[in-house]
């Protein structure tokens, strides 16, 4: 995958660029494995707007990912390499021997008539998905299980990596794209390789109009709102608030924790992402 940049006929296109698409061999999805998408504008059960900013965006249909891959020992061809407007990275339908179809994740390589499998008894080349426990280190994943047999959590965006640092006990070191180092079973799931479209974070949307396709909505400082609408609104001039940064109900925006650990699986983080 390459990017191309746009002819600068805009100020908005001048520094805009997008994906040429050279990987994408196949213009419309397979639809027995799709279903209707449909938006929630960021509202609740009672229409109350929950996640702000959100809303519109293009029509699309979920793609149906195989993230599990549990048909084990049975060989699968890559048909097609395929866009998904739902992830980053792409995604490969490929055909079993049986003549099951199904999606996975593409990973960085994968083309059509490769061939790919999934079990113990798996090659440790890239598109196979295999344990943990067989994959030798230094390798590089992604679709990672947190736990075996509840499918791939981890590491699914695009060029994303993780490496296998060590493996101890019944538990491999996994260095994750942020930095974190956790401890993952050895019976777990990956894939081997790293995940297609490595490009995508080079990507300058370069207008406004392209974050709407996306669903993403103007976002509102709370400074140019109005004092009843925002405990930093109002003021003669342009302010800057006033008071330290809060949310819209006076929460405490910068440096206040608050996530609660969850004493369960922060016991399996060896070097901490912030490290």
């Amino acid at each position: 995958m390459a990017l191309i940049k746009f002819k600068p006929t805009t100020p908005t296109r001048r520094h805009g660029s997008g994906s040429d698409f050279s990987e994408i061999t196949a213009s419309e999805p397979y639809k027995p494995l799709t279903i209707i998408k449909k938006g929630t504008g960021g509202r609740n059960s009672y229409g109350h707007i929950t996640s702000y900013w959100r809303g519109s965006g293009h029509k699309r249909r979920i793609r149906i990912v195989d993230f599990k891959r549990a048909k084990h020992g049975v060989d699968a061809e890559v048909k097609t390499i395929e866009y998904d407007p739902n992830r980053t990275c792409r995604i490969a339908l490929i055909e079993y021997a049986d003549h099951e179809k199904s999606y996975i994740l593409a990973s960085e390589g994968l083309k059509v008539g490769h061939k790919v499998s999934s079990g113990p008894n798996s090659e440790v080349q890239t598109g196979n998905h295999l344990p943990l426990r067989n994959i030798p280190e230094g390798t590089p994943v992604h679709n990672i299980e947190l736990e075996p047999g509840r499918g791939g959590k981890l590491v699914r965006t695009a060029g994303g990596l993780a490496r296998i640092m060590s493996k101890e006990d019944e538990y491999a070191h996994l260095k994750l794209p942020s930095g974190e180092v956790r401890m993952i079973k050895l019976d777990s799931y990956a894939t081997v390789g790293q995940c297609s479209n490595i490009e995508h974070e080079n990507v300058v949307l370069g207008k406004a109009g392209r974050s709407r396709w996306l669903g993403k909505r103007p976002h509102v400082r709370g400074v140019a709102m109005n004092p009843v609408d925002h405990p930093l609104g109002g003021g003669e001039g342009k302010t800057s608030g006033g008071r330290h940064p809060v949310s819209a109900w006076g929460q405490k925006s910068k440096g206040l924790k608050t996530r609660k650990r969850n004493k369960t699986t922060s016991k399996y983080v060896v070097r901490d992402r912030r490290a």
